[in-house]
């Protein structure tokens, strides 16, 4: 038998951490509850974090932080605030998604099993452990990136998309394609958290590294070497 997948729900409200855990157990995840962002970050190691951001004690974006800084454990944050800006932070604090409540049940089992198969399906091809494009480089064995020789602290996902995009630097990459690959085929969220990463991206790199190309996708730009 296949060991389930250990979830852990941060919510102060027991009127939804009580269905929501309920709902997972039925579909075959071990749920702990943590009330507090201190409990959350006392809780022994899972697989996903489901992270409300409204918690009595400690910012949801502080607990973000320290969960992420504390190993690659997947983060998805659960939030009624919607704004754009807020979505940004965490995803640069490390998030790897964003469900806006009310949100939908089957949504969200399926947003999880997505990151269960990612994380448990091993990689038949052998990649190339590091990848260069003019003065970008990447290593995939370290997860560490590179500008014009200075280190850049990038998200999973952050990664995970540079990676797509760099490994055919100068091809164009659809929408659909970059969120198949990235994402989950199955992906059932708005296609804006690919605007977002992008933009974030362009901030962390440089803002020309990524070109936008109209109607269809993105693509890797090869740059020079800064001249500093």
């Amino acid at each position: 038998m296949l060991t389930p997948m250990k979830i852990l729900v941060v919510e102060d409200d027991p009127s939804i951490s009580g269905p929501l855990r309920d709902g997972l157990v039925r579909e075959g995840f071990e749920v702990q509850v943590a009330g507090t962002g201190a409990a959350a970050l006392a809780a022994p190691p899972v697989d996903l974090v489901l992270l409300d951001l409204g918690l009595p004690d400690l910012e949801g974006r502080v607990v973000c932080q320290e969960l992420r800084a504390r190993g690659p454990v997947p983060i998805i944050v659960v939030s009624a605030r919607g704004d754009e800006i807020d979505r940004v932070v965490l995803l640069e604090l490390g998030a790897d998604d964003y469900v806006v409540k009310p949100f939908g049940f089957r949504e969200l089992v399926a947003r999880i099993r997505a990151v269960a198969r990612r994380t448990s399906t091993p990689d038949r091809r052998e990649p190339e452990a590091e990848v260069s494009a003019g003065p970008l480089k990447v290593d995939r064995r370290t997860r560490s990136v590179a500008l014009d020789g200075d280190e850049v602290s990038l998200t999973p996902k952050e990664f995970d998309l540079l990676v797509f995009l760099a490994v055919d630097a100068g091809a164009v990459r659809s929408r659909d394609e970059i969120i198949r690959e990235v994402w989950d085929e199955h992906w059932w969220g708005s296609t804006k958290t690919l605007d977002v990463h992008v933009a974030s991206l362009r901030r962390k790199l440089r803002p020309d590294i990524i070109e936008t190309v109209r109607s269809v996708g993105y693509r890797l730009v090869v740059l020079d070497t800064d001249p500093r």
